[in-house]
């Protein structure tokens, strides 16, 4: 298939639409998962999925959530402490995981996918990321095919040669680092100080190495940060040329993470500049060379992101979007989600409940949520918009068994509003995005969440801008 990758940045339409919403990462999304997850209903999901039955890969996200000091920003559940002696007593619990989680997936289910996040994880030592790798490959199944998509987020200020060494030895093709802001007023505003040369300094070695894919992650909408400041930050980033880009808005919720306590209000852009931003990083990643692929990423065209667009096979989970759609996830380690047939699942939020968990014998899940019928239809629908800005009416009705007009006649109603706002186009069996209305395609895929109006909750949610 050929997906339509053209953006187009219509400044009025962005501030009309610029309003709190989900990030679609899952539907329904963490807002309607509940507690009350049992093992039984884990198991279940593990036997009957569709991943079971016809033996597909697995993907795996594990949790590493430790940071040797906090950025201002952040909004991930991390552990601050410079205490080691922690990560050991950490990995200890999640190897006990990872050996319990195993029992119910067959070793014929190589791992296809695998992702480590934070925190930070190249905050372990070397010997605990040798442990914890080995301790995956024993008990699932790692590959050394180079269509596998092993990934890992770095802080580039605690990396070394020797490191990135390990890590291509360990299996990982893939590193994403920590960029934000290349400007220092910005960077000391939100307790990140790392100079361009680091980052520099760990891409091209990166490089030498061989790593399939770099990607980096920028922030817009930061305390101090000026449209001629992040000029020069995205110049200097097209000049390094990593293959994927993250550029996330900084969504402020001091309510909710209490680090943004430390940010002033009074230094962060204003509504007019903040939009500034956005267009500036989407007009020079573009003339660049970069595609938009959606929800804030980009990529070169030779990059497999790009490619997984192109050939139908872009998938949007929990990190984001991949490259391998509908293989399960098993989620190793404190607050990490996965999803297994029809049954998300989230493991505690905090060390000593994931902890009493793992002592007490039980798998360290808390909450989840199962699937309904329409759960698994309106994700479906939310699910091409967000990867491919466009349905096929008449393919979801064939997958679904649904007269789609039908089914979804409010939701044509509140589309046709859209699409006189330029957002989308209707017609000839399709929902196409809009150039507009692909950087406003959070706000079309709210269109068909069920649940949004009785549970979205403003302060627990980002603005779209």
């Amino acid at each position: 298939m050929t997906v339509a990758t053209a953006v187009s940045f219509d400044s009025d339409l962005m501030r009309r639409y610029d309003r709190e919403g989900p990030r679609y990462t899952s539907y329904p999304t963490a807002l309607q998962f509940r507690d009350g997850i049992e093992a039984g209903d884990y198991a279940r999901a593990a036997a009957t999925s569709r991943g079971a039955l016809e033996g597909q890969p697995l993907s795996l996200y594990v949790h590493i959530p430790f940071c040797f000091s906090p950025c201002f920003y952040c909004g991930c559940n991390k552990i601050v402490t410079r205490h080691l002696d922690r990560a050991d007593t950490y990995v200890r619990q999640l190897l006990s995981e990872i050996s319990r989680r195993s029992g119910y997936f067959s070793r014929t289910r190589t791992v296809e996918q695998m992702h480590f996040g934070g925190g930070t994880p190249t905050f372990l030592p070397k010997k605990l990321l040798v442990e914890l790798v080995d301790r995956i490959d024993h008990d699932f199944r790692l590959t050394d095919d180079p269509a596998r998509d092993y990934s890992i987020e770095i802080d580039p200020r605690a990396v070394d040669e020797g490191l990135l060494q390990l890590l291509a030895a360990l299996g990982f093709n893939r590193i994403s680092l920590g960029v934000q802001d290349f400007d220092e007023n910005v960077q000391r505003a939100v307790n990140r100080v790392q100079p361009a040369d680091t980052v520099a300094r760990v891409h091209d070695a990166a490089r030498d190495l061989g790593f399939r894919s770099i990607n980096f992650d920028l922030i817009y909408g930061l305390p101090r940060q000026t449209l001629e400041t992040f000029a020069s930050t995205l110049d200097r980033v097209v000049k390094m040329r990593p293959d994927r880009l993250a550029v996330y808005g900084y969504a402020h919720m001091p309510n909710v993470f209490k680090a943004q306590r430390q940010i002033r209000s009074a230094e962060l852009p204003d509504a007019a500049l903040r939009l500034g931003l956005l267009q500036l990083a989407v007009d020079k990643l573009c003339s660049a060379g970069y595609v938009y692929i959606g929800m804030d990423h980009f990529a070169l065209p030779t990059d497999s992101l790009a490619q997984a667009q192109q050939d139908g096979t872009l998938h949007r989970s929990f990190q984001g979007y991949t490259t391998h759609a509908n293989r399960d996830l098993v989620n190793l380690g404190v607050s990490a989600i996965g999803q297994v047939g029809n049954l998300y699942v989230q493991n505690h939020k905090s060390l000593p409940d994931y902890e009493g968990a793992i002592a007490g014998g039980a798998l360290p899940s808390r909450r989840g949520a199962l699937m309904s019928r329409d759960d698994v239809l309106r994700k479906d629908v939310i699910h091409e918009l967000m990867c491919h800005g466009s349905i096929d009416i008449a393919a979801v009705e064939r997958r679904h068994g649904i007269e789609f007009d039908g089914y979804f006649a409010s939701e044509l109603q509140r589309l046709r509003a859209l699409q006189a706002d330029g957002l989308v186009n209707l017609g000839g069996g399709r929902i196409d995005l809009t150039p507009a209305g692909r950087l406003l395609m959070r706000a079309v895929a709210m269109t068909f969440d069920a649940y949004l109006a009785a549970d979205l909750r403003p302060a627990r949610t980002s603005r779209l801008i």
